[in-house]
Order: structure tokens, then C-alpha cells, then sequence
């Protein structure tokens, strides 16, 4: 079955990304036992990801790249953030590397990952891990069926078959 908006798609993939020194690298995977099982369409994942599948059906390999500003965006030296040290009363510290949940003034929630600790602040990296990065995309279509009402209702899909698993 072909892929198409309102459709549920199962996909396995393995995504590869640059190091410093130029060479790709694995940094994540889905597999045929652990798919990736999404709606496609309704905004959920890359726009540019879903528009490169958008063309294949079930059984499909694909490969193909993303470029920074199609993914997740250049990386933005504006988008770091000086936290008071006195958010942190009453817990700990966080370390260098940690991530942490966030949320703005609007209520949206993101992360920031603390890039250094000083006496009397904290400062956070807003960009997204993967910002400023070519993401380059293999993989498998297993499977592509209508969605079912509830998942439309919901906005997403149920898993493989499209019943949640419990």
C-alpha cells in the first residue's frame, strides 16, 4: 500500500550523522522487532522526512539526507540560556552534560542541556542535540494502512496494528 496522509506507517531505520572529523556515524536505530510507527501527516515528525517518503509503499527502501535547516535547524549561539543558581534551591546542582526539562513562559516545554555550572548561575544549551546537523536516513517501509477513526481522533497511531498494547 502506498503512503499517504492519514495513514499509519511502520518503518525501520538507521539514522547516521557527521562527528567532528566528517564521518558518519550510527546515533539511532528502529528496528523490525522495534519500528517506528507513526501518522503520517499530521505533523509528528520532519516535514522533510515524511515528504521523502511520501512516494513509497510497503516493502520501500529509502535513503536520503537532510540538510541542517530541514531537520532541526541551525545551531542558534543565541539559544543559550544563564539559569539563577537559586532555580535550584532545594535540589541539586545539575552536572555538565545533564539534560533538563524546561518550560517557557508560554507553557511550551523543551529541553536544555547544562553546558556549565558557575556559583551563582547555570547555563543551558536551548539549541535542539541534533541542531546544525545533516541527518542521513536508511531504511525499510513494513507497512502502511489506513488509520483507524480513534487514531485519527487522536492524532496518532495505536502501534503496529493499531491497537494500544497493554
Amino acid at each position: 500500500m502506498k503512503i499517504n496522509p492519514n495513514h499509519v506507517v511502520s518503518v525501520t531505520y538507521d539514522l547516521y550523522v557527521d562527528n567532528e572529523e566528517g564521518t558518519e556515524f550510527l546515533t539511532e536505530s528502529a528496528t523490525e522487532e522495534q519500528p517506528l510507527t507513526f501518522l503520517f501527516g499530521v505533523g509528528q515528525m520532519l516535514p522533510k522526512f515524511e515528504e521523502n517518503l511520501s512516494q513509497l509503499s510497503t516493502g520501500d527502501t529509502y535513503d536520503f539526507r537532510l540538510s541542517a535547516e530541514d531537520a532541526y535547524g541551525e545551531y542558534d549561539e543565541e539559544a543559550v540560556a544563564n539559569l539563577p543558581i537559586d532555580m535550584f534551591k532545594g535540589t541539586e546542582v545539575p552536572e555538565i552534560g545533564s539534560v533538563l526539562p524546561l518550560q517557557d513562559n508560554n507553557g511550551n516545554r523543551f529541553q536544555g542541556q547544562v553546558v556549565s555550572v558557575a556559583e551563582d548561575s547555570v547555563i543551558v544549551d536551548l539549541n535542539h542535540p541534533m541542531a546544525g546537523q545533516e541527518l542521513h536516513f536508511k531504511g525499510n517501509i513494513l507497512n502502511v494502512r489506513p488509520a483507524t477513526q480513534e487514531e485519527l481522533a487522536h492524532g496518532h497511531a495505536h502501534g503496529a496494528d493499531g491497537h494500544h498494547g497493554h
